[in-house]
């Protein structure tokens, strides 16, 4: 399907993959209704539902949305999360921004107005990236904490550690946009973490909003999951071992080098001694050389070293 580009300047793109989520959808479906910034178009697709998720969001844009509601229907196999997401930022048409929604949480009103306000102060013609705080709930949306605040700025080094760009909270601008256009994430690696790498390498804006600007359910069929408890974060990164993390590491190192075009000096230098860097001591001086490839909390940080150095790796090719 072909889009016009969009007419307005503030215009926003929400994107919205469905797969079997009809007993959330029609919760975040009102609540982007009833945002306060009114100028958005969303464009969805199903990801091959076994459930009513498609008759429900078909019935909606009959409804309540007709006229700002757009099905994506040039792919109807299962793509999964990063695959679905990745099409529908190379379907849709030219928009001043681009926001990813979930189809089982739920968002505060003024969500796209905070977003947009601080995205368009800066160039348009400088990938920018906002993403912020969430209320973790659980499935019946009882909030039971805030997700952490950050403590470190964000930068290149520290985006390869970790992923502080929860989906449905982000907004691209169309500077990050174009960098995604026909450029998945390698494998494991989900839409958002991509764009955050992405905006990131090339020395893009970074913006985290101290805010919460949406209530990220907690159930049994999330892709990823949330929870603010240190604890048991660390016990979900130790029962998970240091080689997925490592792999996806090395993923992003390689699937980043493939494309030098949109890197700046500094991070294709990053990439380029990580790519090298293949044994104990090199890895340590790489730690040394680059303070900033850490992680949020100084505990984690320590994790991520030590998993770094001793973690068995093959060459990057």
């Amino acid at each position: 399907m072909t889009q016009k580009r969009a007419d307005s300047p503030r215009q926003i793109a929400i994107l919205l993959s469905l797969y079997n989520g009809e007993a959330y959808l029609d919760g975040q479906l009102a609540s982007i209704l009833a945002q306060t910034h009114p100028d958005w178009i969303l464009y969805w697709r199903d990801d091959a539902s076994s459930d009513s998720s498609p008759e429900k969001m078909r019935v909606f844009a009959a409804g309540p949305g007709q006229g700002r509601c757009v099905e994506i229907t040039t792919r109807h196999e299962r793509l999964g999360v990063a695959g679905s997401y990745a099409h529908l930022l190379d379907a849709i048409p030219d928009t001043p921004y681009v926001a990813f929604a979930d189809q089982d949480d739920i968002w505060e009103p003024q969500k796209l107005e905070w977003a947009i306000d601080a995205v368009s102060r800066r160039p348009a013609e400088r990938p920018t990236l906002y993403c912020a705080r969430q209320y973790l709930t659980n499935a019946d949306l009882t909030v039971c904490q805030e997700s952490a605040p950050l403590r470190r700025r964000p930068d290149f080094p520290a985006s390869l550690t970790q992923n502080i760009a929860t989906g449905h909270t982000v907004l691209l601008n169309a500077a990050t946009h174009r960098l995604m256009r026909n450029n998945p994430p390698p494998p494991s690696v989900l839409h958002d973490w991509w764009a955050y790498l992405l905006t990131a390498a090339i020395e893009g804006d970074i913006i985290f909003d101290n805010r919460c600007v949406s209530y990220y359910r907690q159930h049994a069929h999330n892709t990823v999951g949330a929870t603010g408890s240190f604890i048991r974060r660390a016990w979900a990164a130790c029962r998970r071992g240091p080689k997925v993390f490592m792999t996806i590491f090395r993923a992003n190192v390689t699937r980043l080098l493939e494309q030098p075009e949109n890197l700046s000096p500094p991070s294709l230098c990053l990439l380029q001694d990580l790519a090298a860097a293949q044994n104990f001591p090199a890895r340590l001086r790489i730690l040394i050389r680059y303070p900033s490839l850490r992680r949020q909390r100084f505990s984690e940080t320590i994790v991520f070293q030590l998993w770094y150095l001793f973690a068995d790796q093959h060459p990057l090719e």
